[in-house]
């Protein structure tokens, strides 16, 4: 084979491959926006509660202060068994408040959380008023607030860069 036939078999997988990446893109942010349209947009809902650790949070507060990387996830959702991970990865250098949905009382959360080894900060929802008010109905479910206003809001898997990307586009 020349050398001409191996450049141009290249040049046609990587262009290939930068299609099926776009489409990859477009598709999962199509999606995104058809599972957000019943999420809160514009300012955030207030939320002040204390978390299952006993620290007051003011979540718009917080937020004046440097984006804000709210997580809507539930012990029982298979999803966010992966993407807990991550976000706890990413509390380390970002301000994270974790929402726990429908997962039962403070203490089997706490009990998660330890057996987990989590440390990010979580708001124990059991009865789903703090998702209501949010209009989440489904998880996991993230949203970056800043300055008090939504930025960001993306459901399903999502890896540490897309996290610290969204947080930074903020």
């Amino acid at each position: 084979m020349t050398e001409k036939k191996v450049k141009k078999g290249w040049s046609s997988h990587l262009k290939s491959g930068a299609i099926y990446l776009l489409l990859a893109l477009a598709l999962g942010w199509g999606v995104d926006l058809w599972r957000a349209q019943s999420i809160a947009s514009g300012k955030a809902p207030a939320l002040v509660a204390t978390s299952v650790e006993g620290e007051n949070i003011d979540l718009i507060a917080m937020s004046h202060e440097k984006p804000v990387l709210v997580y809507f996830w539930a012990t029982w959702c298979s999803v966010c068994s992966t993407v807990s991970p991550s976000v706890n990865f990413v509390s380390d250098g970002m301000q994270v408040v974790s929402i726990a949905l429908s997962s039962g009382g403070e203490e089997r959360v706490q009990q998660y959380l330890n057996a987990k080894e989590y440390d990010f900060t979580v708001l124990n929802d059991p009865q789903g008023h703090i998702s209501r008010a949010w209009g989440i109905s489904l998880t996991p479910t993230l949203i970056v607030v800043d300055k008090g206003e939504i930025t960001a809001v993306t459901t399903g898997f999502t890896s540490p860069f897309g996290m610290w990307a969204r947080m930074l586009l903020s």
